[in-house]
């Protein structure tokens, strides 16, 4: 069996933002050289996700306007976590949106579904972080 490991380094200008990684993903597969197996993509970072969905623009506004009503940003004073940050929304947001992924593969390629996409979900940008791509089979 082979292994492959990548980290994916971002820094998104904004607080929030959905980014589609999918390509990124894929060269990372097509580095590795496996045709059979499983990748899995991880956010290593406490305020940022990575997720599978369709990438469509009404879908991520959506997902930005049902999570800012499930954990508003403001105001900050609300959470016990922002005693000197102010990021308790975010931390709850990718509690919501997930870790990780792990996706089949197969002939060489991502076995995804129907406009199936791999997206990174920050939730408190503005600074580097990374996300980290591990690739297991034959």
């Amino acid at each position: 069996m082979k292994s492959y490991q990548k980290e994916l380094w971002f820094n998104v200008p904004t607080r929030r933002a959905f980014i589609n990684i999918t390509r990124e993903v894929e060269q990372c597969l097509a580095e590795s050289g496996i045709e059979e197996g499983l990748l899995l993509c991880n956010a290593m970072h406490i305020t940022a996700s990575v997720f599978i969905n369709d990438d469509e623009s009404g879908l991520h506004h959506d997902y930005e306007q049902w999570l800012e009503r499930l954990a508003p940003h403001e105001p900050v004073n609300q959470y016990r976590h922002n005693g000197y940050e102010d990021n308790a929304d975010a931390h709850l947001k990718r509690q919501i949106m997930g870790r990780e992924v792990v996706v089949a593969v197969t002939g060489g390629k991502l076995h995804f579904g129907t406009w199936e996409q791999i997206f990174y979900g920050e939730f408190d940008g503005r600074r580097k972080k990374r996300v980290l791509v591990k690739i297991i089979g034959e």
